[in-house]
């Protein structure tokens, strides 16, 4: 990314101070920085052609959201990770999204029903590796596994709702990564099995069912967690 991209190296913008953050995020999520690493200012801000300000407000943004730490003696850092955390989460996950899904199939409408039929069809023709046998995740597979899951709450009627939810799955996501690198293992009839349920509207299964898919992800996660 070139330095006009962003912003000139004395000053900052908005923009740039969000380009860098959905840089540094990404990379958190993906396992490309790894829990612990060190975030040098000076370093993002020659990688990405900007000022150390905009980097700054990135990394406070990622340090508020609880995806990087920041002390005194060492600066800013990407966030540990721990099997208490993981735990945490996919408990909260489970109780969150339980509810999200509920009002969603109760309140969704024929246009949430389309919504979910084709992020649904997206994700089953993206494969989740680009080679298996290496260990090579499709970095595509992300972004329409991440909107799958909102779009199956986006019903709810409850922005903030939606909000909460999203969160706790970036949160998630790091140890996700984690687990697929180390285990690989199709879960595709998992998802099949919710967009039915949430199609018929069968509220209990449709709960039954996201609940039981969270909960395998924390425990597979849990499972390759060193």
């Amino acid at each position: 990314m070139s330095a006009s991209t962003l912003t000139n190296k004395r000053g900052s913008s908005p923009t740039a101070a969000k380009l860098v953050y959905e840089k540094l995020r990404t990379h958190i999520l993906d396992g490309s920085l790894q829990p612990d690493e060190k975030l040098r200012v000076n370093d993002i801000a020659r990688r990405y052609g900007c000022g150390s300000f905009p980097v700054r407000e990135a990394l406070n943004r990622l340090a508020a959201e609880g995806l990087a730490i920041y002390s005194d003696q060492r600066g800013f850092a990407v966030a540990p990770i721990s099997r208490e955390e993981l735990e945490d989460i996919g408990r909260t996950r489970s109780w969150i999204v339980g509810l999200a899904i509920e009002k969603a199939v109760l309140l969704g409408d024929a246009q949430w029903e389309e919504d979910v039929l084709l992020s649904y069809h997206r994700l089953s023709k993206t494969p989740r590796y680009l080679d298996i046998e290496a260990r090579e995740l499709n970095p595509e597979y992300d972004t329409v596994h991440r909107q799958f899951h909102t779009t199956l709450i986006s019903g709810c009627g409850s922005k903030k709702l939606v909000e909460i939810c999203e969160d706790l799955f970036n949160h998630s996501e790091r140890y996700r990564t984690l687990s697929r690198a180390v285990a690989p293992r199709s879960r595709e009839d998992e998802h099949k099995l919710i967009v039915d349920a949430v199609l018929a509207r069968q509220v209990d299964e449709a709960v039954r069912l996201s609940v039981a898919h969270i909960q395998a992800t924390a425990k597979r996660a849990l499972e390759n967690l060193t």
